[in-house]
């Protein structure tokens, strides 16, 4: 376990921060809002969100808002202004963002277990990171066996620059580890409703314990105090796994021999095969693995004039980097090494990938495939499954242009 560190912000901005400092705070906050494309959303963006850029974001539900796939631009860091939205219970109060230090979290597991504050837990120490954000049903649209839930594409993700104290130092701080913990569970604070069982509803999941490694408990996200939206004042961030494992408004942390027996963990976001119920002995959602996609040119841009454009898009690697992405503008028959362009902001961050290429008159099905530090290779075809989660396919992220 590694030892607490308290000292001075400043000197923690290190790795994925140190490269945000060369860009500037304005240049990621502001910058990329003249790059979303203006579009009327087909509902209104709910009151809690109400602060967010309508033109970047298509409104699915009160509770689930995609960014568009042409509002990503070529900046690295999404805007917290068109960042998705899915919370898996109604928002809670504002009032619990009044007094943001007063909000408290129970650590249980550890030796000397206690609650604690917003503003003790600001005294532990300081770590910024910089994490893909992620839905684990994001692709779901693709499948053809139309999965329950939201028909995300493409824009249920972001790249999201997360401040807060790293819940290693929490537990060093507590004297560690009370027994040999197997995982890591967070549980939500959202408000439950009346007359149910808790663990039916309840907003609570449970990682493998080599989480501790890189988890924060964040207060900050994109150099704001953590809005209420995205599950302020206080957030359980876990590198490199998908969203529904960073638990908003997190109330408890807890450290033990097995997983929580809420559904959302027991059945939910688990990796069924079409056919089945979902079960516990079924993998859960966890890790982000290799994807990419393509986020320029795009058909609903129109004809594109014959010519040199530039092929442009994201890729991560889930909890390792991105080590290179090629890229097809004939559907996969021919690739060609894309280059990799803006700061390195760490491993668990996206990357922006561009390549240069000459388009004839006629139809291109533009594609790109990514590999990760380790070798990994993104799949051709989707993992088939009841939820429609975790697709990395690159074939079914493809988009086809018009030239002219």
């Amino acid at each position: 376990m590694k030892n607490p560190v308290t000292l001075p912000r400043r000197h923690l901005l290190t790795g994925s921060a140190a490269a945000l400092s060369a860009l500037g705070l304005a240049a990621w906050t502001r910058g990329v809002h003249a790059q979303a494309v203006p579009a009327a959303a087909a509902k209104p963006l709910p009151a809690y969100a109400g602060w967010k850029n309508p033109g970047s974001l298509i409104v699915h539900s009160s509770s689930t808002l995609e960014t568009r796939r042409a509002a990503f631009g070529t900046g690295v860091v999404t805007p917290s202004s068109q960042l998705y939205i899915r919370n898996n219970l109604p928002a809670p109060d504002a009032a619990i963002v009044a007094d943001r230090d007063a909000w408290s979290v129970s650590i249980e597991g550890v030796k000397a277990p206690r609650t604690l504050t917003l503003a003790e837990l600001r005294t532990l120490g300081i770590e910024t990171v910089t994490t893909v954000l992620q839905c684990s049903g994001n692709g779901r649209g693709f499948f053809p066996s139309k999965p329950s839930g939201t028909p995300w594409t493409v824009g249920a993700a972001g790249c999201v620059v997360w401040s807060g104290v790293p819940l290693r130092n929490v537990v060093a701080a507590l004297g560690g580890l009370a027994g040999s913990a197997a995982y890591l569970t967070g549980t939500g604070g959202e408000k439950l409703p009346e007359g149910v069982d808790p663990l039916t509803v309840v907003v609570e999941r449970s990682v493998p314990i080599q989480a501790l490694d890189d988890a924060i408990l964040a207060w900050e996200m994109n150099g704001e105090p953590m809005p209420l939206a995205h599950g302020g004042p206080l957030r359980l961030i876990v590198p490199g796994y998908q969203g529904v494992n960073n638990i908003k408004y997190v109330k408890r942390v807890a450290f033990g021999a097995e997983q929580s027996q809420a559904r959302i963990m027991s059945h939910g976001y688990r990796m069924s095969p079409p056919g089945t119920k979902a079960s516990p002995e079924q993998p859960s959602v966890w890790e982000m693995t290799t994807k990419s996609w393509i986020n320029g040119p795009l058909p609903e841009q129109g004809t594109l004039k014959a010519g040199q454009v530039q092929v442009h898009g994201v890729a991560f690697g889930g909890t390792r980097g991105v080590k290179g992405v090629d890229v097809s503008v004939d559907g996969g028959k021919t690739w060609q090494a894309a280059q990799l362009i803006g700061p390195d902001l760490g491993r668990f961050a996206w990357r922006q990938f561009v390549l240069p290429v000459r388009l004839a008159a006629g139809s291109h099905e533009l594609l790109s495939r990514a590999t990760d530090t380790a070798g990994n290779v993104q799949p051709e075809q989707r993992e088939e499954n009841l939820g429609g989660y975790n697709n990395t396919s690159w074939r079914d992220h493809g988009v086809t242009v018009a030239v002219a």
